[in-house]
């Protein structure tokens, strides 16, 4: 018996997830300097990480002979007291889309269903399949937001979980608090609302979904220090929901699953206010240099508010997506999505920005000839 044949079943079903191409990795392929690459393919910070926070995780490297705190009890306290809710009401994680695998083993079952849009961040679709459930997916709107009525219309006896990130990924569209309101009012008690939250520090105006946890709405909020805080490398999320829901998180959360310097840096970053707000303001101005130099060359873009811009260059999105990073810029095709004729760009520097315009403007011209 070879190992395939010993799988799981639903483990035959499950897509790999594809990230972007690593600088290093790209560089090596096709013989390029690093230093001259770019990478805008993965909606990491450009302007790197909270200074506060990586001063925090460097003095806590001198103790990772040690074992983490468990419940990430000092960050779970200062994050109480910054967001106005019970400590009972957090868990941690290593980044919240562990929250969709942890949500997996509580609910997840053959049988089961999983409400999400299609296209929604991919993760959503694997927790569910490998746990045997199947993925509902409901098209995205001519506009490529979220049909928050198709989601409502697909629930049925079945539905245990509807997984609903806000902004979207991959196309930046957001909900508005009205909208989620009569969307979760319309919910079902037998129904989980999975809200990933995981670009909501770049939005001027979030939806606040706490009140409805308050008021008894099955709800978990899932948010991360990956993005605005720049802490992608370290893996560190929370939640906020219930307190019981919280419990059953811990059941299944894996023991000592942050990391020393990880909680150390994430507990600095929640106060470094400054940080957050300059790099809100540069990816405000990113997000108008992006579009406005793109849709300048006959490029449509989809209007997000996350740290990325997705636009459509057409039948051959890929061959420009190839001749980019040939020349040094990664960005991220989303055929995968179901989307081929677009690329998926995360904001940069500036001068990122600008470089990058200037490199699509040329192959433009290039394809023209």
């Amino acid at each position: 018996m070879n190992y395939a044949q010993m799988l799981r079943p639903a483990i035959a079903t499950v897509p790999v997830y594809e990230p972007g191409k690593p600088i290093e990795v790209v560089a090596r392929e096709l013989g390029l300097c690093p230093d001259g690459i770019a990478k805008m393919a993965s909606n990491e910070n450009p302007l790197g990480s909270s200074p506060k926070a990586l001063a925090a995780a460097k003095e806590a490297l001198s103790g990772a002979w040690m074992y983490p705190e468990n419940s990430g009890y000092f960050l779970r306290n200062r994050l109480a007291q910054k967001l106005g809710v019970e400590v009972s009401m957090l868990t941690i994680s290593a980044g919240s889309n562990d929250y969709l695998y942890m949500l997996g083993d509580l609910f997840m079952a053959p049988g089961v269903e999983v409400v999400m849009s299609k296209p929604a961040f991919i993760t959503g679709k694997i927790a569910a399949l490998l746990c045997g459930a199947s993925p509902v997916e409901v098209p995205l709107k001519a506009d490529l937001s979220q049909d928050l009525d198709g989601l409502l219309a697909a629930i049925t006896e079945k539905t245990r979980i509807v997984y609903l990130p806000d902004p979207n990924n991959p196309t930046g569209t957001v909900c508005t608090q009205a909208e989620l309101d009569r969307f979760v009012a319309a919910l079902p008690d037998h129904v989980l609302l999975a809200y990933d939250e995981a670009y909501r520090e770049y939005r001027a105006e979030a939806p606040d979904l706490i009140p409805h946890i308050r008021a008894g709405k099955k709800i978990i909020c899932t948010r991360t220090f990956s993005k605005i805080y720049g802490l992608a490398g370290l893996r560190v999320g929370y939640a906020i929901s219930s307190p019981e829901l919280a419990g059953f998180i811990n059941r299944v959360r894996p023991p000592f699953n942050v990391s020393v310097p990880a909680l150390a840096a994430a507990l600095a970053a929640v106060d470094d206010d400054e940080w957050v707000e300059k790099c809100r303001c540069a990816n405000a101005a990113g997000l108008v240099e992006l579009r406005e130099g793109l849709e300048a060359l006959g490029l449509a873009c989809v209007k997000g508010e996350a740290n990325f811009i997705l636009c459509r260059f057409g039948a051959d999105a890929m061959s420009i997506y190839d001749k980019l990073q040939a020349r040094g810029w990664i960005v991220r095709p989303v055929k995968n999505y179901g989307l081929p004729e677009y690329l998926r760009i995360s904001v940069g520097t500036e001068a990122q920005n600008a470089g990058l315009v200037a490199a699509v403007r040329a192959l433009l011209a290039e394809r023209a000839l």
